[in-house]
């Protein structure tokens, strides 16, 4: 990931979910990569909605994280919904 990246964190975070965040942004920049296991990415983005459970804070976010990357967050997380068990996501920009 790009160390210039500006990832949404909240002083009010525990550092479990802060670690929680990181890991699940970190799991979209992979999808645009070498790809990432549907299953895992799953996994991760439930973490992430457990730590923003607000829709609009969530879609904050991932506008955030797009216009600094160019990697959707959203359309990842669409991808490994609508995935089966096994597949392996893999995004293009």
């Amino acid at each position: 990931m790009n160390e210039e990246v500006q990832l949404p964190v909240s002083i009010e975070w525990s550092t479990e979910e802060v670690i929680d965040v990181v890991n699940f942004f970190e799991a979209i920049d992979r999808a645009y990569g070498k790809g990432v296991e549907r299953d895992l990415l799953i996994t991760l983005y439930r973490h992430y909605k457990a730590v923003v459970p607000a829709k609009s804070e969530e879609k904050k976010h991932f506008k955030d994280y797009e216009e600094q990357t160019g990697q959707s967050a959203y359309h990842t997380v669409k991808k490994a919904k609508e995935g089966e068990s096994g597949d392996t996501i893999k995004m293009k920009r």
